[in-house]
């Protein structure tokens, strides 16, 4: 491997550094929301606004990040990005009032939107077409590992530090993914007009943050919440009125979306597919944590330490998957066998995601861990397959000079299909949870927390000594958790057939649907870099429009 292969790849350890301690606080924050309650005497509301604080700004500032790392460069964003994650995750570590915390996890939101499409963003300009698909691997890989290690490291911290510490452990990942990235990454940029689609912006943040706050609520407080309703329907006006806006501002100015690649079917179903992945893979990053603490009775440790058998087969579905989708030839021969196209992967993987979620289904109070273990090993072989070979396909669609708006857009989607899965699931497994309880015996304000989850019924269980309320509340969440994974299994067989019949056989490279029109101004909108040279000098390596040698001969022709 020469040096300037070797920079590349260590690159991208720092953004997979990135993105995992993202991935890692959304996890702990769970954890210590018990501790926090007592130690910031903070309320039920408060609690609600922890997390939503965060999701709301991240939903509201991903489109104009993208935008952004495009106009000014995205190692320069993404630097910035993650000295704001760094300086608000010790801020969130020594909040004393519960404003305090709400505000610095509205800036961890801020410093999320950018490191979420930043991270995606370089890839096709730092990787050919063929490495790709390992870049794309080891980036989603991170972001899923966070999930169960989360409760591993914050278990950890939570019985031996104080609560601050779970917040506090995302500095020192951040100086070093800092260091890497100042040391290894190559900067690089798109187009730098002068036009800023101020309108677009607006829309887009009021649209996504209302749309995202209505499904929040509507998850907490129920489906037939007015607030709840309006804020959806807001919010789903709002984004309907940005859409025609975009339209309308196309060819006039720069948008801040290119509604065009949604011609691409590349894009539209890798897109849809990766949100897919995220909405199936719900089901187990929600309720099998509660499973195996509440009903199995580990604690966190031991439950995050199950978790990890999704890792284990995510892990093997990655290799396999990348290993298949790149042709590689030894010794300068041709290699023999050409790669494996994205269209049976991403069907494979779901199908396998199918089955597994199926399997899980059947998972009945007495079952033990080694069922739960079997098919979450095959769920993550499924994801492993599908993933990162979807993610492919949606990226190939994206050219150079507007990767980072188009990564952009690809975050926000998945994000709106992540809480719309959290809104949606998370009904299906408390109403059927609730379907299977009989408490009339129960005071009314016992009654309610047992309805509340499955927590507060095996708490009220185990104050009032019951060993038949107790096998009550745990058969009734594994019903509820049994109806809520056959949902899952549904989507990602349904997954499964429409990758069949729309996916494309190959990632596009740069087509033109996706890149801007031929000019001075897309001349110049070319990447700075796709990787460094032995010497440490930039050199475009990107492959299509607006690369290498074409680039310069585009600006040739143009002078």
């Amino acid at each position: 491997m020469s040096g300037s292969d070797a920079r590349k790849w260590w690159a991208l350890v720092a953004i997979a550094a990135s993105v995992l301690v993202v991935g890692l606080d959304l996890t702990v924050l769970s954890l210590a929301l018990p501790v926090l309650a007592a130690q910031l005497h903070a309320s039920t509301t408060d609690l609600q606004w922890f997390s939503a604080a965060y999701s709301l700004v991240l939903a509201a500032a991903l489109l104009p990040a993208g935008l952004l790392g495009d106009r000014m460069g995205r190692k320069k964003l993404l630097l910035i990005a993650l000295v704001l994650f760094g300086a608000a995750s010790a801020a969130c570590a020594f909040s004393t009032t519960s404003a305090e915390l709400i505000a610095a996890r509205a800036v961890l939101g801020l410093g999320a939107a950018a490191i979420f499409p930043m991270s995606i963003a370089v890839l096709p300009v730092m990787f050919t077409e063929e490495e790709r698909p390992r870049a794309i691997a080891v980036v989603m890989g991170a972001t899923f590992i966070g999930y169960p290690v989360g409760p591993l490291l914050g278990g950890w911290l939570l019985d031996n530090f104080w609560w601050g510490s779970v917040f506090l452990i995302n500095v020192p990942v951040v100086v070093l993914a800092l260091v890497a990235v100042v040391l290894l990454m190559p900067e690089s940029h798109g187009a730098r007009s002068t036009s800023i689609d101020i309108p677009g912006i607006a829309a887009s943040s009021a649209g996504l943050a209302s749309l995202t706050y209505g499904l929040i609520k509507a998850g907490q407080d129920g489906w037939g919440d007015a607030v709840a309703v309006a804020t959806m329907l807001a919010g789903a006006a709002v984004l309907a009125g940005f859409v025609a806006w975009e339209r309308w501002i196309t060819g006039r100015k720069q948008p801040l979306i290119q509604l065009e690649l949604f011609r691409s079917a590349g894009f539209t179903w890798g897109t849809a597919l990766t949100t897919f992945v995220s909405f199936a893979m719900f089901g187990i990053l929600f309720a099998i944590p509660q499973y195996f603490q509440e009903v199995l009775g580990f604690d966190s440790f031991g439950s995050g330490l199950r978790m990890l058998s999704l890792i284990v087969g995510m892990v093997a579905g990655m290799l396999t998957g990348t290993r298949l989708q790149t042709a590689r030839s030894k010794d300068g021969e041709p290699a023999k066998a050409a790669p494996m196209g994205a269209r049976p992967l991403v069907t494979v993987g779901f199908a396998v995601m199918a089955a597994a979620l199926a399997v899980g289904a059947a998972t009945r109070v007495t079952s033990g861990t080694g069922l739960a273990v079997g098919w979450m090993i095959a769920a993550g072989l499924g994801l492993g397959l599908a993933m990162p070979a979807a993610m492919n396909v949606a990226l190939g669609a994206l050219s150079a000079e507007r990767s980072g708006s188009g990564s952009a857009l690809i975050t926000a989607l998945r994000q709106v299909g992540a809480t719309i899965g959290v809104a949606v699931l998370g009904t299906v497994l408390l109403s059927a949870y609730r379907s299977q309880l009989s408490l009339g015996h129960l005071p009314a304000a016992a009654a309610d927390t047992v309805r509340s989850s499955v927590a507060g019924g095996v708490a009220v269980a185990r104050a009032a000594h019951s060993a038949d309320l107790l096998v009550m509340v745990r058969t009734a969440y594994v019903h509820g958790q049994d109806i809520m994974l056959l949902v899952c299994a549904v989507i990602a067989l349904a997954s499964a057939v429409l990758a069949l019949i729309f996916l494309p056989r190959r990632a596009a490279t740069a087509p033109a649907a996706a890149t801007a029109p031929a000019g001075p101004a897309a001349a110049a909108a070319a990447p700075d870099v796709a990787a460094l040279a032995g010497d440490g000098t930039a050199r475009p390596v990107a492959s299509g429009p607006g690369s290498g040698d074409n680039q310069g001969h585009e600006r040739d022709r143009h002078r």
